[in-house]
């Protein structure tokens, strides 16, 4: 569990928000869309994290994906922009996924904030990470789960893409929280595809944090969090 000083920056909007539970603690803009949160690292124009919840409820959503890639007219700084992948060799990754977000016309609109994009290789994006994101549905599909998610942005990178100088991460993390079963489990995964089993890539969200600098879900108690951040337990999630 990470102890430091932390600034935030708060944007805030009009509507009710529903997806504050949790929140990972980071440098950054935090900035509280309605159906997910992120803090948008400007120095690498994508978000150190974009964090939400899934429940059976929220998945029963059945709106169209859009593909209305736009700037996140909420990040202070400016967003990264389309034409920043245009002819980069990389797909425009979500990390809050667009198939987690078919709630409503509006939650799809927000999945297509640039924020939410992340340059991923498309043998990967198109695979394993489709595949670990296919997973975390289901389990969402069972029970309330909370996530986590984004690029390791602080250790050595794959370079940048267009005029904004977009970083391209070099591996992409998720944490996930299972309030039901009071259990957690962490992804690390390189930006390259992969056709290794999905639990070959679970690690200690503890190495995640070290790794990434981010406090995740430090809102449980001391005891509980240092307990499931500090093992791996693949017995509360299917595979």
């Amino acid at each position: 569990m990470i102890k430091r000083k932390f600034i935030y920056l708060f944007f805030f909007v009009g509507f009710k928000l529903i997806s504050q539970e949790y929140l990972p603690k980071s440098e950054g803009e935090i900035i509280r869309h309605k159906y997910y949160t992120l803090s948008y690292n400007e120095d690498h124009e994508q978000a150190t994290w974009v964090h939400f919840k899934l429940d059976p409820n929220f998945l029963k959503g059945a709106t169209p994906r859009i593909n209305s890639f736009k700037p996140d007219p909420y990040v202070s700084t400016k967003s990264a922009e389309l034409i920043d992948y245009k002819g980069s060799g990389y797909d425009r990754g979500h990390l809050a996924p667009a198939g987690d977000m078919k709630y409503s016309r509006e939650s799809m609109i927000e999945s297509f904030y640039m924020s939410n994009m992340s340059p991923q290789d498309p043998s990967f994006n198109r695979g394993i990470w489709r595949k670990l994101e296919e997973t975390i549905r289901e389990w969402g599909k069972r029970s309330q789960i909370f996530i986590s998610t984004a690029g390791v942005l602080n250790i050595e990178n794959l370079g940048s893409i267009g005029g904004n100088k977009v970083t391209i991460p070099a591996k992409y993390y998720k944490v996930i929280y299972s309030s039901k079963n009071n259990s957690m489990i962490g992804f690390l995964l390189p930006n390259r595809g992969s056709s290794d089993e999905i639990k070959s890539f679970v690690v200690s969200v503890d190495s995640i944090e070290l790794i990434t600098g981010i406090d995740f879900f430090h809102e449980l108690p001391d005891e509980i969090e240092n307990r499931l951040e500090s093992k791996i337990n693949l017995e509360d999630w299917r595979f």
